[in-house]
């Protein structure tokens, strides 16, 4: 007779809330009838609320930052690859011997193949950021948020890999995501480290609004997306190269995303199992 599994039937944050929720609720009905109702909203608003905060967990486990324990950060660029600024974010980072994390779309993976095989060849890791970055995806039906999902994971499996952490657009979380990556062995990895720059809408003192909070085992999120202005690119190029030399300065190593939340990040066509594999492995 097979074993119990804990992990099968656990819990989620939201799902516990809901349980004390309605018990409180169901409480209050017969001691106050009229405060019954307290529990529910504010579970309602707890609900709406949380899925902005992908940090706190609430509707599935998120992967917020390292478990290193070095006193080192990863760098995840998000919603590229874009032909104007990835390429030049490639040289940038390969100038500082920088392995990074780019969580691409499968939209823009289709319409720019050679920029995917770009940063592969380049030694850097990809992660599933939807296919369309279409935030109101998690307001839709499971069918249409897990084909989202495994749209963007088939095509990135045409270059030969298979992503292992799924980030979702503005770090948006639902109910439906959990099952939505489980079903497709997906973890959520989200960040702890960010500028709030809208998307590269917002890049002045991009570098400084990074470095001021910059702490070891941070996940930092960053955009290679061309800002609002064409005339701002070079600008927000500085801006990326300060963060870079800043993290130096800070006497903090950058390693591979998967050196720092210690698990892999995605499989290629040569990789044997997740244990053999690091987020520097490149398409063979």
């Amino acid at each position: 007779m097979p074993g119990f599994d804990s992990k099968r039937f656990s819990l989620s944050i939201a799902e516990r809330a809901g349980v004390v929720s309605f018990l409180t609720a169901l409480l209050l009905l017969f001691l106050y009838p009229r405060l019954s109702v307290i529990p529910l909203a504010g579970f309602l608003l707890l609900c709406a609320v949380a899925s902005f905060f992908p940090r706190f967990g609430f509707y599935l486990p998120t992967i917020n930052r390292g478990k290193s324990g070095k006193k080192a950060v990863a760098i995840t660029f998000d919603d590229g690859p874009d032909p104007k600024t990835t390429p030049e974010v490639l040289r940038l980072l390969q100038r500082h011997g920088i392995a990074a994390t780019f969580f691409v779309t499968g939209k823009k993976a289709t319409e720019h193949p050679g920029l995917v095989k770009e940063i592969l060849l380049h030694g850097h890791a990809i992660g599933n950021h939807t296919y369309a970055h279409d935030h109101r995806a998690f307001l839709r039906s499971s069918k249409f948020l897990i084909r989202e999902i495994e749209s963007a994971q088939n095509t990135l499996g045409e270059f030969g890999i298979r992503p292992l952490a799924f980030r979702s657009p503005a770090g948006i979380t639902s109910p439906r995501l959990r099952q939505a990556l489980k079903k497709m062995n997906l973890y959520h990895v989200a960040y702890s480290c960010r500028a709030m720059d809208g998307g590269n809408r917002w890049i002045w003192n991009l570098s400084k609004r990074i470095l001021k909070r910059i702490r070891p085992d941070d996940i930092i999120l960053l955009h290679d997306i061309k800002p609002k202005k064409d005339s701002l690119f070079p600008y927000w190029l500085k801006e990326i190269e300060l963060i870079l030399l800043g993290i130096e300065e800070e006497g903090l190593a950058v390693l591979p995303l998967s050196d720092i939340i210690q698990r892999p990040v995605m499989l290629t066509r040569a990789t044997p199992s997740p244990s053999a594999v690091n987020d520097r492995t490149s398409i063979g």
